[in-house]
């Protein structure tokens, strides 16, 4: 697990499940969409549309472990 010390946000980042999905990768790392889902109490469905939009935006990246930051 990766310390969450000085995890800045980016300030594009306005919305809060937005944020709270970018520190959830930044703290502990590349991740499942379920994974998160369990420990954030989110649906998948809404977690996905989250992860699509930062995805376009070029701060997560998928790949064979799920999601992580770019």
């Amino acid at each position: 697990m990766r310390s969450s010390n000085n995890v800045a946000v980016p300030p594009r980042l306005v919305s809060a499940q937005a944020k709270l999905v970018y520190l959830a990768l930044a703290t502990d790392g590349p991740t499942t969409v379920n994974d998160l889902a369990t420990r954030l109490n989110e649906t998948r469905l809404a977690l996905l549309s989250v992860l699509r939009t930062l995805e376009d935006r070029g701060l997560v990246v998928r790949g064979t472990e799920g999601f992580a930051l770019a």
